[in-house]
């Protein structure tokens, strides 16, 4: 199964895919700790040789009692969603028009790793809302001195 969140890089400069680039994807709202205490809401995962990431590896530290807890993006997705859902229902005056239950992720592309030190941006930062039960698709067109990005299909 397709992770729910997706990606890749094309470099536009050379006209192929950006292959071997570090991607790291975080959980940004709710709070990391809200979702559960003891998590990390990170993973990792380096673009394909056709500058996709493939799958998401989380990223855990080891917690006080020396277990290393391991997360899926679809387990923390859902937990996440489960609680903005809680939290809005707690929430008085809620309207039936009011905005789909959605998480904030971001992308961070490690470009410094993938053009070297001189690269005029050494990381590019990409923030979005993910709405419950969506799929979503973030590439990145990349250049030695230009980005850009859009939601895929």
């Amino acid at each position: 199964m397709k992770d729910r969140i997706t990606c890749h890089i094309l470099d536009t400069a050379a006209g192929r895919p950006a292959t071997g680039v570090r991607v790291r994807l975080e959980l940004t709202a709710p709070a990391a700790s809200d979702v559960h205490p003891q998590a990390t809401k990170k993973f990792e995962s380096q673009t394909n040789e056709d500058g996709r990431v493939t799958a998401w590896l989380p990223y855990s530290d080891s917690n006080a009692s020396g277990d290393v807890p391991v997360y899926t993006l679809d387990d923390v997705l859902d937990k996440a969603e489960e609680e903005v859902k809680s939290t809005s229902e707690s929430t008085e005056g809620k309207t039936a028009d009011a905005p789909a239950l959605s998480t904030t992720w971001t992308l961070r592309f490690d470009t410094g790793g993938y053009y070297g030190p001189a690269a005029f941006f050494p990381e590019v930062a990409v923030t979005f809302r993910v709405n419950a039960g969506q799929h979503y698709h973030v590439p990145l067109l990349l250049s030695p001195y230009s980005y850009t990005t859009y939601r895929g299909s």
